[in-house]
């Protein structure tokens, strides 16, 4: 024993300390680098920022799935794009399943927009371009009979169109009702929205997330030290050159993959070795469903992307044959008394082609209240409340994939940046202090 203890002390008395010392310092400082620089390949940049290099596409190709994954190489391009606005489409898909689909169908979403309330304003503001719509299509389709009319048969006539309005937008905004499962896709409208606005994805994670983003960076450098105290006994124990480059790779691997681990796990709180761990985004999942809420109320799910998804979606057609038909016979009815002269004058054909074309002209603007930025903003609230009660509802588990999705395929490309970087400050403490006991 007294052996033992005397071998010990020698090893003490001959050790280099500066040299062991400075070991964890470093795996402390370059850990805090690699979670800082991780977090700028998580969020920067928004677009890439590359070269397209000729046959690149074609090479990129047959290499292995993993490396295919690095932004830019698939599209032949050799540069960087950050990791989460890269990944926005996917992000924005589990979005819809994981939470937006909660809502419930578009129907029931719709029904929580007050179509009633749409209605009224669509009237307010399409009560004014009554006479204006009337006159571009009897110009169009019946000029000299329009142009001989008495001006005060022409007012009878807009006033007449007025009186219609309630009855023939409400039936406008019941049929959006009705067809509103086969016309309105939330899941393509997000998608399609997440991937030209990556920088909404990005928001996400800064808004409610950003102060657990710096603390996993300060924890890079806690982690990082804690890993160099074994990594420094290894050193002064063995003495070989090449142990500081590879346990750097250990050390900057563990130090990003413990970073993430920290703020998405575990989902529960769990007691582990005494101590309750929770996933520091999981433990504000209140205030994380507000932010997120907001964030797709103001920019995702509007209703004037809903009125602009409707008129000029993949579904856009449809949805304006749909409300052309609604309109028919509310003209009709416009019309009045005068409907069957109307038609002996006018011939039945043209009389039909000037209620088509009042039908067809008259899609778009009852649409177009939709786009007024500032109704929509007023049925926003309606929006936020609605996301944030169910995002809040979410279980934990549903709530760490919906944030971690854009990440968790390219977390392997953190991670190798870790190791690199671990190697190149091992190498680095090798060049400045040399072999422990050369």
């Amino acid at each position: 024993m007294d052996g033992l203890l005397d071998a010990l002390l020698d090893w003490v008395a001959h050790l280099n300390w500066v040299h062991f010392v400075t070991i964890p310092i470093f795996t402390g400082v370059v850990g805090w680098l690699i979670n800082w620089t991780g977090l700028i390949m998580l969020f920067s940049p928004v677009r890439f920022h590359g070269v397209r290099i000729p046959g690149m596409r074609e090479v990129a190709s047959v290499l292995p799935r993993k490396v295919q994954e690095v932004p830019g190489l698939l599209q032949g391009g050799l540069g960087w794009q950050g990791i989460i606005p890269a990944r926005a489409a996917k992000m924005g898909s589990i979005a819809v399943d994981k939470a937006i689909s909660k809502l419930g169908t578009p129907a029931e979403f719709y029904q929580q927009l007050e179509p009633d309330k749409i209605a009224e304003h669509i009237v307010t503001v399409f009560r004014p371009e009554v006479p204006a719509l009337v006159d571009q299509v009897m110009r169009e389709n019946s000029p000299r009979l329009w142009r001989d009319l008495p001006k005060p048969v022409k007012e009878a006539v807009y006033q007449r169109v007025q009186a219609q309005l309630p009855d023939v937008v409400g039936r406008v905004t019941t049929e959006i009702g009705i067809h509103i499962d086969q016309l309105l896709d939330p899941k393509i409208m997000v998608i399609d929205h997440f991937r030209e606005n990556p920088s909404l994805v990005v928001r996400i994670f800064r808004d409610f997330g950003q102060r657990e983003l710096d603390l996993m960076v300060r924890f890079g450098f806690i982690f990082g030290f804690l890993l160099g105290i074994p990594v420094a006994l290894a050193d002064a124990i063995f003495h070989q050159w090449w142990l500081l480059p590879l346990l750097g790779v250990v050390v900057g691997w563990i130090t990003n993959a413990l970073g993430m681990w920290l703020i998405f796990e575990p989902p529960e709180p769990r007691k582990i070795l005494g101590i309750t761990w929770h996933g520091l985004f999981l433990k504000r999942q209140e205030q994380a469903a507000e932010v997120y809420a907001r964030i797709i109320a103001d920019d995702v799910i509007t209703l004037e992307r809903i009125g602009d998804f409707l008129l000029d979606g993949p579904r856009g057609d449809r949805t304006r044959q749909m409300l052309a038909t609604a309109l028919r016979p509310a003209i009709d009815q416009a019309a009045g008394v005068a409907r069957p002269a109307l038609r002996v004058a006018m011939g039945t054909r043209r009389f039909d082609s000037i209620r088509d074309s009042v039908a067809h002209e008259a899609v778009g603007r009852t649409i177009t209240p939709f786009r007024d930025p500032e109704f929509s903003a007023q049925q926003a609230e309606k929006i936020r409340v609605l996301v944030a009660e169910r995002t809040k509802q979410l279980p934990p588990r549903d709530f760490v994939e919906m944030m971690r999705a854009a990440i968790k395929e390219d977390e392997w490309m953190l991670y190798a940046h870790g190791a690199i970087m671990g190697a190149a400050g091992g190498f680095l403490h090798l060049a400045v202090f040399g072999v422990q006991g050369s």
